[in-house]
């Protein structure tokens, strides 16, 4: 590749920036950032709401003047080579990527939205960008009452930060227990009583059906719950209740969606890129168009939508090694979790879990359990090899335990890569 290639990255967040940096000098790289915004970290997002962070501390490497904030692509004209975008402008490629990331579920909630609307109620936030951050941390002070419904990763970061901020807060989570997808029962019950006593109030199995919402006039109309200009409702929504499955009603005061998140396909699929969760991608992160590439929370690579910040950035190495003359394909991501919940004084909680937790018949599982410190650590053994493992409270052996599931090692002291604590 030479610096006369033209690369055109639609997408300015981790794996969009981290392309462009990486590609550095050696291609002509423009990146089409949607957001307004300083590219940020979203990981980092959970800190901000909680008040830990301020928001320019999330701020990511940005590779210059080669990004343009605030311009969406509208459409990809493969024929052409070329990006048209909201703006007017086009931006013609020799390469394409989309790094368009994903957006949050908004699921089907009975009042969610007014016939023919895609506006939500006052109150209601989904928490995936800074915006929703940051409007979701204007509407927070101590009493607010908050209902965050989805109890994975993005909903227990949520309600930490609210509590911290707070709020009463109810936790409503559909499944059998927190983050069931990456700790198993021991595990998620830990991180339940460590959110209760932060002051967060959990309903398992509690499947949430719809929101309440009350008519606000807008400021300087008369009060009044039709108050119309042009025979049109300029009335605001407000949310004033999540409904649960058996009828029962929390009031709320802001109600948080952390329903999980779908990958941005739109542009992709509008250019007759073959799409299935995600768009596809080959070992060379290549879409169905040779000329295309995806990485990120948008690609599919080997049936496989990550999600996660650790496979957006290998993914973006991956592909930078590719399109300067590297030869070594993307096999897939080994991806480890990790969130530290704050508390007060040293109530934190720190937690880590990476592979399979759940054991197969026939695994061997060894798990360390104590009580009294709140720690818990398990790792899950087949035939020789290291398949998985859940930490919580004590994370000094993560790091010697990740490189050997990574590995793909024997672990040959596995009560010592358990207990070591590093030299601490």
């Amino acid at each position: 590749m030479t610096s006369e290639k033209r690369v055109v990255v639609i997408g300015g967040g981790l794996a969009g920036l981290r392309l462009a940096n990486r590609l550095g000098p050696a291609a002509t790289v423009t990146v089409l950032g949607e957001e307004t915004h300083v590219p940020y970290n979203r990981v980092l997002l959970a800190e901000v709401l909680a008040g830990r962070y301020a928001p320019e501390v999330t701020a990511l490497p940005a590779p210059g003047p080669a990004l343009r904030r605030g311009v969406r692509a509208v459409r990809v004209d493969r024929a052409e080579q070329a990006v048209h975008c909201d703006d007017g402008t086009v931006a013609p490629y020799d390469t394409l990527v989309l790094a368009t990331g994903s957006n949050a579920v908004l699921p089907p909630l009975r009042g969610l939205f007014e016939p023919e609307g895609r506006e939500l109620p006052d109150g209601v936030h989904a928490f995936r960008t800074m915006d929703d951050c940051l409007a979701l941390s204007a509407a927070v002070r101590p009493g607010v009452r908050a209902v965050v419904i989805g109890g994975g990763l993005l909903g227990v970061s949520a309600a930490r930060a609210l509590a911290a901020r707070g709020a009463v807060v109810v936790l409503a989570q559909q499944g059998e227990r927190l983050m069931e997808r990456q700790l198993d029962a021991d595990a998620s019950a830990l991180l339940a009583t460590h959110l209760t006593d932060l002051g967060v109030e959990i309903h398992t199995e509690c499947r949430v059906r719809g929101v309440h919402t009350s008519a606000v006039p807008l400021p300087g109309l008369r009060p009044g719950p039709r108050a119309k200009s042009g025979g049109a409702a300029i009335a605001q929504r407000r949310v004033t209740g999540v409904e649960l499955a058996d009828r029962y009603r929390l009031e709320a005061d802001v109600v948080v969606l952390a329903c999980g998140v779908r990958p941005r396909t739109g542009l992709a699929q509008a250019a007759g890129l073959e799409i299935r969760k995600g768009i596809l991608v080959d070992d060379e992160l290549r879409t169905s168009d040779p000329r295309i590439h995806a990485i990120g929370d948008c690609a599919e690579h080997a049936g496989q939508v990550y999600g996660l910040a650790g496979a957006a950035l290998e993914q973006a190495d991956a592909l930078a090694s590719v399109l300067t003359g590297g030869s070594a394909p993307y096999t897939g991501t080994r991806a480890l979790t990790r969130l530290t919940l704050g508390g007060a004084g040293d109530g934190s909680l720190d937690l880590a879990a990476f592979g399979e937790t759940t054991p197969l018949p026939g695994d061997d599982v060894v798990r360390l359990a104590d009580a009294t410190r709140r720690t818990y650590r398990k790792v899950v053994v087949r035939g020789d090899r290291l398949v998985g493992g859940v930490l919580l409270g004590e994370l000094s052996t993560v790091g010697a335990l990740a490189r050997t599931w990574e590995g793909g090692e024997a672990p040959h002291d596995l009560f010592h890569l358990l207990t070591d604590d590093g030299g601490h």
